[in-house]
């Protein structure tokens, strides 16, 4: 027989796997509702020109392309082809691409409905994207996000609202977090703090890596970048306010800020920078979060070229594993599609890398598992009437039921099959059920049996 796999960074999902992401699914799609956000769906590919230049050279690079239907090579640049320049040959040869994130598609999404909906717009959107990534522990090259934004208001009580959805999901999870923040207007001041305002997308690009590498391999990276040993060291000055795992607390962060305010408010987009920070820091504490901690962070810069404003990450404080949600505000992404003056912000939860949270700590709750509750055995053509139309009632009642196929099998055989599947209860009903019109009911776990009548049956499970 041929060997047979899903393709590399891919995964097929067991049912019992489906239940598990399912109660991630459930528990985030719960909070967003509970914040007044509404639901909206995009189609799985978009047209290339929508996704290309809004994450970067980087982020462009790992765009999966599809290549155009039919004789694809027909109209592709004939000097591009025999050069076997691919970059260059992809725009004649592959016109759209499955989505990247759900972010872009979001803005083309407002843009494109902007008369349909209501502004500001709360949306959130749970569906897969792909990325031609390296897979690797917690790196897939499809994976679920399930995104939550709110375009249409420059409101910081936004910012707010989203981290406490965070709080909220993660303290419904059992999941011990830090929400890292801190502003694309202070990573702006830094680069002319720094004397290099022209790298600042090398600059992001770099200290982005800072909890990735030691800081020796971020100077060589800079340094190769042309920035100069003068700039380095001025950098080298900010970072070192980067604050230890162990001191994180929101005063703590708060304190800290003094030193951003001396360094990096000599521009004005450097002094909104920390009146904003501060603003949701302040505001932040008030409120108390439940499961969280607020660490700023001047080295997170997530390296998508669209943020403007606030930008978040999250990191599980238990697993060592990279980010498992971030986001940030955006300003200009609708006005790329033509539509200027509409500010967003958003976060993201990466699904995947939250159930290898959950499984790791052994967090999820065995209730979660979405097993057949009742099993009716099956014992003749009499029994099998019988057990139909008690199925028919069990499932009316939402007792999820269902009924062993084959009459000629015995009794150990249809109870080793509800064992396997993990069914709670068997409803076993012979000729001595038939004549009585009851039903005995098997606790599968302890092994209690119980004559009931239909009616009491259903009120027992239910």
């Amino acid at each position: 027989m041929a060997s047979v796999s899903s393709p590399k960074g891919t995964r097929d999902f067991l049912p019992f796997e489906m239940a598990r992401r399912n109660y991630i699914f459930d528990t985030i799609k719960k909070y967003f509702k509970l914040f007044g956000y509404v639901s909206i769906e995009t189609p799985a590919m978009e047209n290339l020109s929508t996704l290309t230049g809004k994450y970067g050279d980087e982020g462009d690079k790992l765009i999966f392309k599809i290549l155009n239907s039919g004789d694809y090579l027909k109209d592709a640049n004939a000097k591009d082809l025999e050069e076997k320049n691919s970059s260059l040959l992809v725009s004649s040869i592959a016109e759209k691409a499955l989505r990247y994130d759900l972010t872009v598609p979001f803005a083309r999404f407002v843009v494109q409905h902007q008369n349909d909906i209501v502004f500001p717009f709360k949306r959130y959107q749970i569906q897969p994207v792909w990325r031609a990534d390296r897979p690797q522990k917690g790196r897939y090259r499809e994976f679920y996000q399930c995104d939550a934004d709110v375009v249409g208001s420059e409101s910081l009580l936004y910012e707010i609202e989203l981290i406490q959805l965070f709080d909220n999901v993660f303290a419904d999870l059992g999941i011990n977090v830090t929400i890292k923040i801190n502003n694309r207007k202070l990573l702006v001041a830094l680069a002319h703090f720094i004397g290099e305002p022209e790298k600042l997308i090398p600059l992001t690009i770099a200290i982005d890596k800072l909890d990735k590498m030691p800081l020796e391999k971020i100077v060589e990276e800079l340094l190769s970048a042309e920035f100069s040993e003068n700039s380095i060291d001025k950098l080298k000055s900010i970072l070192a306010i980067k604050i230890k795992k162990e001191d994180k607390g929101i005063n703590v962060n708060a304190r800290n800020i003094s030193i951003v305010k001396e360094k990096l408010t000599q521009t004005a987009e450097g002094k909104k920078g920390v009146e904003e920070l501060e603003f949701i820091l302040d505001e932040v504490e008030k409120l108390k979060l439940k499961h969280a901690n607020l660490l700023f962070d001047i080295s997170l810069a997530r390296g998508l070229n669209y943020y403007t404003g606030s930008i978040f990450e999250v990191i599980a404080d238990d697993v060592q594993m990279g980010s498992i949600c971030g986001g940030g505000r955006y300003d200009n992404l609708t006005e790329i599609f033509g539509l200027k003056g509409i500010s967003g912000v958003g976060i993201s939860f990466g699904a995947d890398r939250i159930y290898d949270v959950l499984n790791e700590l052994n967090l999820f709750p065995t209730t979660s598992l979405e097993n057949t509750k009742l099993l009716f055995t099956n014992f003749g053509t009499l029994e099998e009437s019988f057990c139909l139309e008690a199925l028919r009632q069990t499932r009316e009642a939402r007792i999820s039921s269902e009924i062993y196929p084959d009459h000629d099998s015995k009794i150990k055989k249809q109870l080793k099959y509800a064992n396997d599947k993990q069914i709670q209860f068997v409803a076993m009903v012979g000729e001595d059920e038939l004549k009585n019109n009851t039903i005995t009911l098997k606790n599968m776990a302890s092994g209690e049996q119980l004559s009931l009548s239909l009616s009491q049956l259903i009120e027992k499970l239910k």
